[in-house]
């Protein structure tokens, strides 16, 4: 994958498909939903044209970050569960002077068909944060009927995030949106194990409350970072932080923070908007990127 993952211009190519990952009896999959193009000095302010034009390769053809959207299923046994539900049955266009171009969703309900789970199957849904783009299929009716995908499963929310769920309209995240989440969630604090296996710790930075997921089995465990990394630019530069972080400083020392973790020999990575590279490792053994995408 590390080769695949670009494409002939030097550019990442087009959102991941379906990619899995087992750890011991544990399988993980990235679950696609759709994407989003981020305008690449908005969305990380910190950097200049002279950067992009120096890493063409974090770029799709029309010059936009290019970011996926999605979730990640967690499968041990016959037990299911999914960390984010993608944006949902849904489109919005590019609006000019935003820090997003266009972005859908609607593949999500397909790709857990493809893996061979119906969204009855999925006994909890985890969210990292609650951003527009991590909890459509949990809020959004499914297509043709009037209740969401998920609407059977409970909602696992940190408990700073909930506490602080006003903040999260600025983020896309309506009142309303939040109250068709509300009878569903059951908050968690940090250190709690959410699934076997599944531990969440919860990090701040990006939003008050911001979750990620750590995944252990077989010798071998993965951090679902959340949104604490938007690119994989950013793990080469800790410092730059997104324009939809609602603490810049708190989410570089927690991206720092992070980068040790990630580094560990025993530990993966999976990042939600990291386009074609979802799951990697940090390395810092020489010239070139420090994310070195696996080959699931």
């Amino acid at each position: 994958m590390a080769n695949s993952a670009v494409g002939q211009d030097g550019r990442l190519r087009r959102p991941a498909g379906i990619r899995s990952v087992r750890l011991g009896d544990t399988r993980v999959s990235y679950v696609p939903d759709g994407a989003v193009q981020g305008r690449p000095r908005a969305w990380l302010p910190d950097t200049t044209e002279e950067t992009w034009a120096a890493h063409p390769e974090y770029l799709d053809a029309s010059g936009h970050l290019a970011a996926s959207i999605g979730g990640l299923l967690v499968e041990h046994g016959d037990r299911a569960m999914l960390i984010d539900a993608g944006f949902g049955p849904q489109s919005l266009p590019a609006e000019p002077g935003q820090p997003n171009g266009t972005i859908h969703g609607g593949a999500l309900l397909g790709s857990l068909a493809a893996l061979g789970r119906r969204p009855e199957e999925i006994e909890a849904v985890a969210f990292t944060h609650l951003h527009i783009d991590h909890i459509g299929w949990a809020w959004h009716p499914v297509p043709g009927g009037d209740q969401p995908a998920f609407g059977h499963a409970e909602y696992v929310v940190a408990e700073p995030e909930w506490a602080r769920r006003d903040l999260l309209e600025a983020g896309g995240t309506t009142k309303e949106v939040i109250a068709a989440l509300a009878p569903r969630v059951r908050t968690v604090t940090g250190g709690q194990e959410v699934f076997p296996g599944v531990e969440v710790q919860i990090t701040g930075g990006h939003t008050a409350g911001h979750a990620q997921y750590v995944i252990t089995g077989g010798g071998s465990r993965l951090i679902a970072f959340g949104d604490a990394l938007h690119s994989p630019i950013q793990v080469d530069h800790p410092e730059w932080s997104c324009v939809y972080d609602q603490d810049r400083a708190g989410a570089a020392d927690h991206r720092r923070r992070l980068l040790v973790e990630l580094a560990e020999s025993d530990t993966i990575g999976f990042g939600g908007h990291f386009a074609d590279v979802v799951f990697g490792r940090v390395r810092r053994d020489g010239d070139g990127p420090a994310w070195r995408p696996l080959d699931a």
